[in-house]
């Protein structure tokens, strides 16, 4: 079953490597995406975390965006309780003027980060009736309007743009609110696995177009899932290695950048993780079975496919294969 295949992107800072090369490697491969006809490439908003360069996703999705001509870029998403709303719809709407219509704006209400980060970020509320109220008000900067709803407050830079809004969860909770907006909505299942039957079904039992929020006529769900494509199911298995030695670092709270792989006998209990069940790992024959596989399972109208690699090349062959099987 083929559906449109997407790019999330943490722009991942290799071992001995930089934030300024790590995000060069970004756009390398948004180069590389766009011409092999990939749908959409986010970004995704981290903070205080050691391999990642990806924080300021509206500056990283200009430089996207900028060396890239037909693919979607967009935040997968903007942590909102971090950023003013009204901050962020200048933002999206410069991007949108710039750009055109490529601009995707996904928004979560999770920090991105720790406790004491969040608060060095002052974090704002991250309620679901402020969540709400916060995209209510975006939506109207984005209109032909350019006011917002519940405040007299107008923004020139974003009047007209329509930048689309999606709804980042992890959860049942988060499925709900995308559904009672009537928002599309992206599921985290690439770290998240507990809950994704649970959360695409509460999100399409609860979605509703009455909501003043609504801005599609029926669900739509985009769900995440890690990748690693390579010439034979071995070759990615070591490669993906790296994936692993990442989440044993995040379950053991070592701060370290990415790592080179090893052979997976190295690791303790083979390196699995509860965290990355849902993968798809392999040949070029493997992986798009594992991917039809999560689509039928779901239901998902696109995926949005995350892939670590310590070598660039090594990221770049697995999209190419990926894209020469699946499209």
């Amino acid at each position: 079953m083929s559906v449109p295949l997407n790019i999330l992107d943490l722009v991942p800072i290799r071992e001995g490597s930089t934030a300024s090369e790590a995000i060069d490697t970004s756009m390398q491969a948004a180069r590389l995406a766009d011409e092999l006809g990939y749908s959409r490439l986010w970004f995704a908003e981290h903070h205080n975390t050691m391999g990642l360069a990806a924080s300021a996703t509206a500056l990283l999705i200009s430089q996207a965006a900028s060396v890239t001509e037909k693919i979607r870029v967009g935040s997968g998403g903007v942590m909102l309780p971090n950023h003013a709303p009204l901050m962020v719809a200048e933002q999206y709407g410069t991007l949108a003027n710039i750009h055109g219509d490529r601009i995707d704006l996904g928004l979560g209400r999770a920090p991105g980060t720790d406790g004491m980060t969040a608060q060095a970020l002052s974090r704002s509320s991250a309620e679901p009736q402020s969540f709400a109220q916060n995209i209510y008000d975006m939506q109207g900067w984005f209109s032909s309007e350019g006011k917002a709803h519940t405040m007299p407050i107008e923004s020139a830079v974003s009047v007209g743009t329509e930048v689309p809004i999606w709804v980042l969860g992890s959860t049942t909770n988060g499925a709900a609110i995308a559904g009672q907006l009537g928002l599309p909505f992206s599921l985290a299942s690439h770290f998240a696995p507990d809950q994704i039957d649970a959360a695409i079904r509460v999100y399409r039992e609860s979605f509703t177009t009455e909501a003043p929020t609504a801005q599609i006529d029926k669900s739509y769900v985009m769900a995440g899932i890690n990748v690693l494509v390579a010439e034979t199911d071995e070759e990615a298995e070591r490669e993906f290695t790296t994936v692993k030695q990442m989440f044993a670092d995040i379950g053991r709270g070592r701060r370290r950048h990415l790592q080179p792989p090893v052979d997976p006998s190295e690791l303790a209990g083979g390196g699995e993780s509860p965290m990355l069940r849902i993968s798809a790992v392999g040949s070029p024959e493997t992986a798009t079975r594992q991917l039809s596989e999560f689509v039928e399972r779901t239901g998902a109208d696109e995926l949005i496919t995350v892939t670590y690699a310590y070598e660039p090349a090594t990221a770049e062959r697995s999209l190419k294969l990926l894209a020469d099987a699946w499209f």
